[in-house]
């Protein structure tokens, strides 16, 4: 079987982490016996919180988006990357796919000229998805959804809805990363769903613990993460664990306004501010921690949550989101608070760091469910399986 693979968010030179669990996805389908190939829709337009940074940052930022080699080879898969131009995403994001369609098109067209995929595997509605349907090939199209589809796109504009039902539409599945989404995806009219976790790493060996509780959070920096939440259960553990410190492993828009609150809460010297790592680098600072704790809302899945698990880390997620429900589903590991509820958050920190024992007998749970059920091969197995279906 040949896939063709379409993409917005993947890695690239500018950022070598975007989307990195598509590129992860595209490999475990390959190690599973798929031949796959890669086109990603590249806007070479920097984003807007590089233009709000000045004239000499956005500079810098479109030139290194400039710099992305059209054709390259990642982990030995062959990825390509398409350029188009559209208007700015805050406003006209739901017709993306209108403005992709015609440069993917004539990329579509030439890959199978010398690679006859049997399907495309598009990630997200909107643009991916939209733009392949529009590319008009007539050739089986699968269509994975990872929350943006229906936590904002549909719901943001009216062209934004009528993108996503169409791709939904045309898609022979929808594969969806939790439960939660797959049931979204239905009432926005997908006819036939399957849900397909991704997947973690698993390190060979686990490291220590510190001395001193560290929290950890993974992830880009706005403000559905919540780690503003975080933060005020560190003040109001303040007295009962004054070494608590808190590390925030990523970048985004609210870094400053976090490291604000950091200072107003007198927790400066407390909470330390990484901005982005590579992967591998990130899963270091994350694996030596004592709790991931992310109780962030419109979560579809959270690979962070299971990349934190397999190390053998503990995770405190929001109640109520589909991508933690699914993972505590799965086994233990994963302690879920209501979604703003400081006060409930940070009495669940204290009970976990109370009690050493049962902190380690968590931390090995974590790992087993992570093991057990978020594998990349299980990954990459589930993915195939979805493939026949939708080729059936």
């Amino acid at each position: 079987m040949k896939v063709a693979v379409v993409a917005e968010f993947y890695p690239r030179a500018a950022d070598p982490v975007l989307g990195i669990w598509s590129h992860r996805q595209a490999l475990a389908a390959r190690d599973a016996g798929v031949e796959v190939e890669v086109l990603v829709l590249h806007r070479p337009v920097p984003p807007k919180a590089a233009l709000d940074g000045g004239p000499r940052e956005a500079a810098r930022h479109a030139a290194q988006m400039l710099r992305q080699p059209w054709v390259e080879e990642r982990d030995g898969l062959r990825v390509r990357y398409v350029p188009f131009v559209s208007p700015p995403r805050p406003s006209a994001y739901g017709s993306w796919g209108t403005w992709a369609a015609p440069p993917l098109a004539v990329a579509l067209r030439a890959l199978r000229r010398r690679f006859a995929f049997d399907l495309v595997h598009a990630h997200n509605a909107v643009p991916a998805a939209d733009a392949v349907r529009r590319a008009g090939l007539g050739v089986p199209l699968v269509t994975s959804v990872h929350g943006g589809d229906v936590f904002f796109t549909a719901l943001r504009s009216d062209a934004g809805d009528r993108a996503v039902r169409a791709a939904f539409a045309s898609s022979r599945l929808v594969l969806a990363n939790s439960t939660g989404i797959a049931e979204l995806c239905q009432e926005r009219g997908a006819a036939h769903t399957r849900v397909v976790h991704l997947g973690t790493d698993l390190p060979s060996e686990l490291h220590g613990r510190p001395r001193d509780p560290v929290l950890v959070t993974v992830a880009h920096l706005v403000d559905r993460k919540r780690h503003g939440d975080v933060m005020r259960a560190m003040w109001l553990l303040r007295e009962r664990w004054p070494h608590l410190r808190y590390l925030v492993v990523g970048d985004g828009p609210e870094r400053s306004a976090l490291e604000q609150l950091a200072a107003r809460l007198e927790l400066a010297d407390r909470v330390g501010f990484t901005g982005q790592l590579p992967h591998e680098d990130a899963m270091r600072e994350l694996w030596r921690g004592t709790l991931m704790v992310m109780p962030s809302v419109d979560e579809a899945f959270g690979v962070a949550y299971v990349e934190a698990m397999a190390g053998g880390v503990p995770v405190v997620a929001a109640l109520g989101e589909p991508g933690p429900q699914d993972i505590a589903d799965a086994g233990p590991g994963m302690v879920l608070v209501p979604p703003g509820d400081v006060e409930r958050l940070a009495l669940e920190l204290d009970v976990l760091l109370d009690d050493q024992r049962a902190l380690r007998e968590l931390s090995a749970q974590a790992r087993k469910t992570a093991e057990t059920s978020f594998s990349w091969a299980a990954c990459g197995a589930a993915t195939i399986a979805a493939y026949e279906e939708a080729l059936r």
